[in-house]
C-alpha cells in the first residue's frame, strides 16, 4: 500500500510559532511581576484557554456581549504581554499597577470561564402553539363534471311543473343546474320524452331532495 507523503500546512506552522511566542511572552511577564515557578507557566495557559473558550462560544452560539467581552479581555492580555516584553517595559522594575493586574488575573479568568461555561445561550422565543393551528379547509362543492352518471332508464316523462310553483327550498349550485339541463336535453333528444325526477337523480347521482329541487328549476 503506497504511503501518503507528509505535507506541512503553512498556516498550522504559523499558528504554532505565534502561539509559542505569545506563550513565552506571557510567562516572562508573569515571572517579572513576581509569579515564579509553576505559577508563571500557568498564566499563559489561563489566557489561551479563556481566549479559546470565548471563541468557541462565538462560533457555537453566535455573537453575544458575554462572549465578545471575554474574548477581547483575553486578547488584550495576550497582546499586552507581547508589547510589554518587546523592550518597552523594564522587566527588572515592573510597575506596581502591572503587578496588581497580574495578581488579579486568576480570579478574573476563573470568573470569565465560569460565565462562558454556565451562562445559557440566547435563543429565539418559542412560538405560541395557538398561533400554529392551521385553519380548517373550506368546504369544496362537488364538480358537476365528476358526478357519476348512470345508464339511461326509459321511465315515463316528467310532468310539466306549474309556472306558479314555489321556488325550491334546497339551494342548488348553478353549475349543477347547468349540468342537469344538459343531461335532460340529451335524454329528451334520444328518447323523445322529458326526463323524470328518478332518472335525473340516477343520472346525476344526487339525493332525492336535491333531485326534486333541480327538477323544479328545469321545469
Amino acid at each position: 500500500m503506497p504511503r501518503t507523503p507528509l505535507r506541512v500546512d503553512a498556516v498550522l506552522v504559523q499558528a504554532v510559532i505565534a502561539g509559542a511566542l505569545s506563550f513565552a511572552h506571557l510567562h516572562d511577564l508573569a515571572a517579572a511581576a513576581g509569579q515564579d515557578g509553576w505559577k508563571a507557566w500557568a498564566y499563559p495557559v489561563s489566557v489561551d484557554l479563556l481566549l479559546v473558550a470565548a471563541w468557541r462560544r462565538l462560533r457555537s452560539d453566535g455573537p453575544s456581549r458575554l462572549a465578545w467581552c471575554w474574548f477581547l479581555t483575553a486578547l488584550v492580555a495576550s497582546l499586552g504581554a507581547n508589547v510589554a516584553t518587546a523592550g518597552l517595559l523594564d522587566l527588572g522594575d515592573v510597575p506596581a499597577w502591572l503587578r496588581i493586574l497580574v495578581a488579579a488575573w486568576p480570579a478574573l479568568a476563573f470568573m470569565g470561564g465560569t460565565l462562558l461555561a454556565h451562562s445559557p445561550a440566547a435563543h429565539s422565543p418559542e412560538k405560541d402553539p395557538a398561533s400554529e393551528v392551521e385553519p380548517e379547509p373550506a368546504a369544496v362543492e362537488p364538480d358537476p363534471e365528476l358526478v357519476p352518471v348512470a345508464a339511461v332508464d326509459d321511465a315515463p316523462a316528467l310532468p310539466a311543473a306549474s309556472p306558479a310553483s314555489a321556488p325550491p327550498a334546497v339551494p342548488v349550485p348553478a353549475a349543477l343546474v347547468d349540468h342537469a339541463r344538459k343531461v335532460a336535453a340529451d335524454h329528451e333528444h334520444r328518447t323523445g320524452a322529458r326526463i323524470d325526477t328518478d332518472t335525473l337523480r340516477t343520472r346525476l347521482g344526487v339525493p332525492p331532495h336535491l333531485a326534486d329541487a333541480i327538477a323544479a328549476q328545469l321545469a
